[in-house]
C-alpha cells in the first residue's frame, strides 16, 4: 500500500471491465457490444456538430437531449437525468440517493460495480441470494432496508422480473429509494418507466451502449420524479458539470429520435439470441432464460473456465466469472448471426476432443 494513498483506496475492489483485444478476425462476444453500428443520422449529427464550436462549453443541462428523452417516455425534462453512461449515472445515484442509516439490498449474482460502489463510498450494502434458478426472488427484499437496487434483466444471468412484482416491491418500501437499472430491458425486458407517476421512490436507470449501440460514446439516463432527480443534479454539479460532450449530446439525441434503426438492430438481436440458444441446447448446454443481448450458460460436462480457455485458443472471446456459484457459466455476448454461428463451429470442434 502506497504511504500517500487515502485510506479507503486500500480497501477497494476495483470493477474489471471486458478484456477490449486488439487481434484481428477475433469474434468478440465478451462486453455486451451490440453488432450493429449506431444510427446513420448520429453518425451525420456527430460531423455537423463537429466544427468550431467544440470551443465553447456544451450545456450543462444537456436540454434538448432531455427533452427528447422524456418525450419518448412521456415524462418532462424535469424528470430526466443524463450522465456519461450509465455506471457514472449508478455512481451518482449511490453517492446522492442509497447511503441511509439501514442497508443497501442488491442480489449476490448481479452487476459487479454494486459492491464496488458500496465500498467507494462507505454503503453498507447486503448481498441476496438469487434462488438456485439464479432468479432474483422479490419476497427476500421483504425486510428493513435503506435503498434497493435491482438491475432488470439481471446481469450477467439475463433473467427478467415482472412489472408486478416491481411494482408490488416499491409499494412495500414506500420510504426507500428503489433503483431499477435497466441497461438491457430493450432486448424483451418489461420497463418500469410506467410506475414513475405513481411511486416517488422509484429511479429507473438506462443506457445508450447496449440497444443503441453507443458502448464508445458513453451516454446514460435516469428517469424518476422530480425530487429523485433534483439530488442527482446537486451531486453531479458538486463534481462535474459537463459529463456530457456536445458530440455526445447531439449524437444521443439524433438515436434516440431514430425508432426504426433501433427497432431493426433490437429485432436482429433477439431473433439472433434465441436461434443461439437452440445451438447451444444442441451441444448440451444449459441456458438461463434471456431477455438481455447475451446468454449465461453452463455446459452439462465441461467447466466454464476450460471452455472460455479453448474458445481464446479458437479465436472467440466471452466471458467467463471466476466467483461463487457462477464459475462454470459463460456470459456469451449476442453478434451478428455469421459470429454466433463461429462461436457455435468452435464449440463443435472443442466439444468432441
Amino acid at each position: 500500500m502506497s504511504r500517500y494513498w487515502s485510506p479507503i483506496v486500500s480497501k477497494l475492489r476495483p470493477y474489471v471491465a471486458g478484456e477490449q483485444p486488439r487481434i484481428p478476425g477475433l469474434v468478440k462476444l465478451n462486453t455486451n457490444e451490440n453488432p450493429y453500428g449506431p444510427s446513420p443520422k448520429a453518425l451525420e449529427a456527430i460531423q455537423q456538430a463537429a466544427d468550431d464550436r467544440l470551443r465553447l462549453y456544451p450545456d450543462p443541462a444537456a436540454t434538448e437531449l432531455r427533452e427528447t428523452i422524456a418525450a419518448r417516455f412521456g415524462l418532462t425534462a424535469e424528470e430526466i437525468f443524463v450522465g456519461n453512461g450509465s455506471d457514472e449515472v449508478l455512481a451518482l445515484t449511490f453517492q446522492a440517493l442509497l447511503k441511509h442509516k439501514l442497508p443497501l439490498l442488491y442480489p449476490d449474482v448481479s452487476y459487479s460495480f454494486y459492491p464496488t460502489y458500496s465500498l467507494l463510498y462507505e454503503i453498507e450494502a447486503i448481498e441476496v441470494p438469487v434462488d438456485d434458478q439464479y432468479r432474483i426472488r422479490l419476497a427476500d427484499y421483504d425486510r428493513p432496508c435503506g435503498a434497493i437496487i435491482l438491475p432488470n434483466p439481471n446481469a450477467p444471468t439475463g433473467t427478467g422480473l415482472p412489472l408486478t412484482g416491481i411494482e408490488a416491491l416499491l409499494a412495500a418500501h414506500p420510504d426507500a429509494v428503489v433503483v431499477i437499472d435497466e441497461a438491457y430491458v430493450d432486448f424483451g425486458g418489461e420497463s418500469a418507466v410506467p410506475l414513475i407517476s405513481k411511486h416517488p421512490n422509484l429511479l429507473v436507470v438506462q443506457t445508450l451502449s447496449k440497444s443503441r449501440s453507443f458502448a464508445g460514446l458513453r451516454v446514460g439516463f435516469a428517469l424518476g420524479q422530480q425530487d429523485l432527480i433534483e439530488a442527482l443534479v446537486r451531486v453531479k454539479d458538486s463534481f462535474n458539470s459537463y459529463p456530457l460532450d456536445r458530440l455526445a449530446q447531439v449524437a444521443a439525441t439524433a438515436a434516440i429520435k431514430d425508432e426504426a434503426w433501433f427497432e431493426a438492430c433490437r429485432r436482429k438481436i433477439i431473433a439472433s439470441r434465441e436461434n443461439l440458444v437452440r445451438d447451444l441446447e444442441a451441444l448440451d448446454f444449459e441456458v438461463l432464460p434471456s431477455q438481455a443481448n447475451f446468454v449465461f450458460a453452463r455446459h452439462k460436462s465441461r467447466s466454464g473456465a476450460a471452455l472460455n480457455a479453448a474458445l481464446r485458443e479458437h479465436g472467440v472471446l466471452v466471458r467467463h466469472f471466476a466467483k461463487p456459484r457462477i464459475s462454470e457459466f459463460l456470459r456469451i455476448s449476442i453478434g451478428t448471426d455469421e459470429e454466433c454461428a463461429r462461436l457455435v463451429s468452435a464449440l463443435k470442434e472443442i466439444l468432441v476432443v
